[in-house]
C-alpha cells in the first residue's frame, strides 16, 4: 500500500503516536510479590532484597572514612539481577554529611544450556564515568568478582582494576572491595556489613 502524497515516507509511525502508560512490567526485591524468580537465579536468591548498613572506606590517596549504604538487588523474572547501590558519608556521630558513591549494574549467571553454572558475569557502572566488567565465581553464598575490563570516560579518574568479595553471613550482606587506581595497585577500598530491611 503506497503512502499518501501528503505524508512523509521517512516519518516513523511512532512520531505522532499518543503517549504510553508507565512501564507495565513489575520488578521486585521481594520474593513474596511480583514476578517469579527465574530458576537460573535460585543460587543467588539469598541476595535479593534491600540491604542497609555501615562501612569503612579508604585508599592510599585519601583519608579513611565512615559511610552508610543501601543496596537494592531486584529481578523482573528474567535471568539476571539488577544491582543498585547508594552510599553517604557519616561523621563521628554517625550523622549524614554528604552523598557518596552510587553504582548500578547487572549480575547474571553463566548458563550451560538452561542450567546456571557457578560462574557469573557482572557489569557495574558509576556516574563518575567508570564502567567495570567483572567475571565472578560463586561458592555457596559467597561471590568473588574480578575485573575483566575497565572502561572510563575521558574525564573519569584512572581506575584500572577491581576485586570484590560478597557473602551472606548470618543473614547479613558483607562485602570487601579492592581497587587499582591513580598509579596504585589493588588496594583495600571499601568494606561494609548490611542488614536486610526489605525482601
Amino acid at each position: 500500500m503506497s503512502a499518501r502524497s501528503d505524508e512523509n515516507p521517512l516519518q516513523p509511525p511512532w512520531l505522532n503516536a499518543p503517549p504510553v502508560e508507565e512501564y507495565p512490567f513489575e520488578e521486585s526485591h521481594d520474593l513474596r510479590v511480583g514476578p517469579k524468580l527465574h530458576p537460573t537465579l535460585d543460587p543467588l536468591l539469598p541476595y535479593v532484597g534491600v540491604w542497609r548498613g555501615r562501612g569503612r572506606g579508604g585508599f592510599p590517596t585519601i583519608e579513611d572514612f565512615d559511610f552508610a549504604q543501601e543496596i537494592r538487588i531486584s529481578h523482573d523474572g528474567r535471568p539476571f539481577l539488577f544491582y543498585e547501590s547508594r552510599a553517604w558519608i557519616l561523621d563521628e556521630q554517625s550523622r549524614p554529611v554528604r552523598p557518596a558513591g552510587r553504582e548500578v549494574g547487572w549480575w547474571r549467571p553463566v548458563l550451560d544450556g538452561d542450567r546456571a553454572t557457578d560462574e557469573l558475569e557482572a557489569l557495574m557502572t558509576t556516574p563518575t564515568g567508570v564502567m567495570e566488567l567483572h567475571i565472578g565465581k560463586r561458592k555457596g553464598t559467597q561471590i568473588e568478582f574480578v575485573t575483566d575490563a575497565v572502561v572510563r570516560t575521558a574525564t573519569a579518574k584512572e581506575v584500572t582494576a577491581g576485586h570484590r568479595l560478597f557473602g551472606i553471613v548470618e543473614g547479613a550482606l558483607l562485602y570487601a572491595q579492592e581497587m587499582a587506581a591513580l598509579g596504585h595497585g589493588l588496594s583495600p577500598h571499601l568494606s561494609a556489613r548490611l542488614l536486610r530491611v526489605a525482601g
